[in-house]
């Protein structure tokens, strides 16, 4: 079956955009800037993965016991040589995101020899890396991820940073309803789009009914904190919501969500581009679907702990119509000026928890 996908999601374009905020609510949704939050009802309620902020862990007993019997130190990837399991400090890292037992309390550490110490001579100074030259503007991936390597993502993850723009919508609920004062959890909602360090392209239907959100930019796992470059979370100030969305029939999903401060940019953390007015990709256009979402559809689907992305072709718009006439959608279904089709191919689609995410 086809996937349609809102037009918001062709987010990945190379043209530059303006850094101005209310020339951002102009050209997206041609409204004024003063817009207020429409009051709606949310037509997918809040799934109930929780994202946590996970505190840095500070280990106090850093020995570990390597597979050949010798005595070891819990260090971080990049300081272990992985050739002799040796201490380095100019070594480039490996993560393997297949979960494993190991002697160390992080996955993201690796136990290793602690070097002998040796009479002290003069320093060898290594050559610096050269200086890459600063990339301006939006759109701009990371197909090697950032900072570090990683082995085994096999089932779809992404790199570490490679959807700088990628972010996650999380829902402020109590964790008991009865303190509304007490204890708050970070739910997760939905995905978006970073398109201005205050700003956030997201669903319509996540955000409508207005609750209390956080936005996290520069997250890959949810379930680790210790990462290369920290994730970094903001409040929510303000919902503008399209004033065509239709809660009915999903006609102009889309929403634009402002925070109370900027993000800052950094290599996990970066802008999205817009297409031009009117602009649409190219029918067999391959597009890079992300998101947390579950990895199947109904009871039996989990939410996702490391961000996923799938390929997707783009799909002409009268052989998605067409398609989807053969759905419960009925043979006399037209398709909407403000959806796009991508998807189509066995095997790979989007599923709930991705609404709200780029293409």
């Amino acid at each position: 079956m086809y996937k349609t996908l809102p037009l918001f999601a062709l987010l990945a374009c190379a043209c530059a955009q303006s850094g101005d905020l209310e020339a951002i609510i102009h050209e997206i949704f041609n409204v004024p800037a003063s817009g207020t939050t429409t009051q709606a009802s949310i037509v997918n309620r809040a799934p109930s993965t929780v994202v946590p902020s996970v505190p840095q862990a500070n280990a106090t007993d850093l020995s570990c016991t390597l597979d050949d019997g010798q005595v070891g130190e819990c260090v971080t990837y990049y300081l272990c040589n992985t050739s002799n399991n040796t201490i380095i400090t100019d070594g480039t890292g490996v993560i393997d995101i297949r979960f494993r037992d190991g002697p160390c309390q992080s996955y993201i550490d690796t136990c290793c020899l602690v070097p002998e110490k040796r009479p002290e001579t003069d320093p060898i100074i290594p050559k610096p890396d050269p200086v890459k030259p600063e990339r301006q503007g939006c759109g701009w991936r990371n197909p090697e991820g950032v900072a570090v390597r990683t082995t085994g993502d096999t089932d779809g993850e992404t790199k570490f940073g490679e959807f700088p723009w990628m972010v996650a919508i999380l829902k402020i609920e109590p964790v008991n309803e009865n303190e509304p004062d007490g204890q708050k959890l970070n739910v997760y909602v939905g995905g978006g789009s970073l398109i201005h360090p205050s700003v956030v392209l997201t669903a319509a239907h996540y955000v409508a009914s207005g609750p209390q959100l956080r936005v996290r930019a520069g997250e890959w796992d949810t379930q680790h904190a210790k990462e290369p470059y920290p994730y970094q979370d903001r409040d929510v100030s303000r919902i503008v919501v399209h004033k065509d969305f239709n809660k009915g029939n999903l006609f102009y999903d889309v929403a634009l969500l402002f925070l109370n401060s900027p993000m800052d940019l950094a290599p996990n953390v970066g802008l999205a581009c817009l297409p031009k007015a009117r602009e649409r990709a190219t029918a067999g256009t391959r597009c890079f679907a992300s998101g947390w979402g579950k990895d199947k559809f109904g009871k039996d689907g989990r939410y996702q702990v490391i961000l996923k992305k799938i390929e997707v072709p783009v799909v002409d718009r009268n052989t998605c119509r067409d398609q989807l006439r053969k759905t419960r959608l009925g043979r006399y279904f037209e398709l909407h000026s403000s959806f796009m089709c991508a998807g189509g191919e066995p095997g790979r689609d989007t599923c709930k928890g991705d609404g709200g995410s780029p293409l």
